[in-house]
């Protein structure tokens, strides 16, 4: 497998530091709203990266934070007139409800700021002992000009970060760009104690306490999106390295922007969408299957023509896969016959060629196409006449790459309500006495309440709405 990592700029063959492990970090949400698509997009691009290296048989340990202190919160928690904790765990919530939608498996760790102190205050008086690291009256600043190697990763000089940076506004900094890992406690302010005085984290710093406590001094992969690259990312690699005096990640991946409709994602230009908003009118999944259909590293457009046309393209993949169910139920010959072989052939081919998209970082655009072209060669060679081991085939492999995805994975429900049996069983009376209209009246009926009829020679098949 090749990733490409920001921190080279080149595709370079996936090696983790353990043959069987994989020590994943990925930048989570800061808890003080409901996340929004920009949020979503590397929430299910590097929950896809996960599955596929557990499918390709690696153990993932996968980290993944929660940012619940900062100015933002304390802001948003005194506007509702809760304190910042209350605050917190309600958007963490809020976010595992709509991870869960989303078919975003919960990390092998989610640790919270405010429960890691410790490790955060040890890792700035490593910082402070080895003099990358100052005290002004209770702010800790990081010196960035002592650590040789800064802007390794957004591949920019020092001096050009400088000019081209905005920069906090901060009188007791030695330097523009020394950033704080410690802030002095303000009245009315969370706060905790510390060597400096009371007082709570930098944002920056968390990231790199916690991937050291939970997952070592170097990590095989970090990730997120990439506004991230810089300062957030950057200034990670600086105190960890300045403190540990070993590489911090092996490989970065950072994901494209998204614009709205070709504009770029602004609350100001009324064009800001949380996940949530989104739901009111797509399926999570349409939203994952959207996300999945552009290469992770490409910028990608949010409109709703995209999203009904990713809709659109999920429904064809349930179509099928519904269709391969029905026909199991229904198939008399057991095993593959010799005129199938070759359809057989092309499934095995097609699986490669999944494989093949998902090993060249992580190219899910392909990869889709790939399941697009099983679903093909299923709709076009598998029929009623078909048998029990060729539909199993083309079903298990649909299931099973589906799986890799987040896709695709939904069961369809089985029991009928009384009223649509009824329903049912109503028109079929009116086809047999040859009431067309009548029959024709019901099945809009059934289409109304999301149920589309379709008449085969083994019967009715009922297809339910994925919405």
């Amino acid at each position: 497998m090749k990733i490409y990592n920001t921190l080279t700029r080149k595709k370079e063959d996936f090696k983790p530091l353990d043959e069987k492990e994989v020590k994943m970090y990925s930048c989570g949400p800061t808890v003080y709203n409901y996340f929004h698509i920009g949020n979503a997009r590397p929430f299910i691009i590097f929950d896809t990266l996960r599955r596929y290296l557990e499918y390709k048989g690696y153990k993932v340990k996968f980290v993944q934070n929660f940012t619940d202190i900062d100015d933002k919160m304390i802001k948003r928690a005194s506007e509702e007139g809760v304190e910042v904790y209350e605050l917190a765990q309600k958007y963490i919530d809020e976010y595992f409800k709509d991870a869960k939608g989303l078919g975003i498996r919960e990390a092998t760790i989610h640790p919270k700021a405010t429960e890691n102190i410790d490790a955060i205050i040890d890792i700035i008086k490593k910082l402070e002992e080895k003099g990358f690291a100052y005290n002004v009256d209770g702010d800790v600043y990081f010196s960035t000009r002592k650590f040789k190697e800064y802007g390794k990763l957004s591949h920019q000089s020092i001096e050009d970060l400088e000019v081209g940076s905005r920069v906090e506004v901060d009188s007791k900094k030695r330097d523009a760009l020394d950033f704080v890992l410690w802030k002095k406690h303000k009245p009315g302010e969370p706060c905790w104690e510390s060597p400096w005085g009371k007082g709570r984290p930098g944002w920056h710093i968390e990231c790199s306490a916690m991937a050291n406590k939970y997952l070592g001094e170097t990590i095989d992969i970090h990730s997120g999106g990439q506004d991230l690259i810089f300062p957030h990312h950057e200034n990670e690699i600086a105190q960890s390295e300045a403190a540990h005096g070993k590489p911090f990640a092996r490989y970065w991946m950072h994901n494209g922007f998204i614009n709205v409709d070709n504009e770029k994602m602004s609350k100001s230009k009324g064009n800001f969408f949380t996940v949530r908003d989104i739901v009111e009118e797509f399926d999570y999944e349409v939203i994952r299957f959207f996300m999945l259909s552009a290469h992770y590293r490409s910028p990608i457009n949010f409109s709703r023509k995209l999203l009904e046309q990713a809709e659109s393209g999920l429904d064809r993949i349930y179509t099928c896969i519904e269709n391969l169910e029905y026909l199991m139920e229904n198939a008399d010959k057991s095993e593959i016959t010799d005129e199938e072989k070759e359809v057989a052939k092309k499934l095995d081919g097609l699986k490669g060629k999944f494989i093949e998209a998902m090993d060249d970082d992580l190219n899910t655009a392909d990869a889709i196409a790939a399941i697009f072209d099983i679903v093909k060669e299923s709709n076009t060679n598998i029929n009623a006449g078909s048998s029990k081991g060729i539909i199993e085939k083309a079903l298990s492999l649909l299931r099973e790459l589906g799986e890799v995805l987040g896709i695709g994975l939904k069961k369809k429900e089985k029991k009928l309500d009384k009223e649509i049996q009824e329903l049912i069983e109503r028109r079929q009376q009116a086809r047999k006495e040859k009431n067309w209209k009548k029959a024709d009246e019901i099945r809009d009926k059934l289409k109304e309440m999301g149920i589309t009829l379709q008449d085969t020679h083994q019967g009715v098949k009922v297809i339910y709405d994925k919405r």
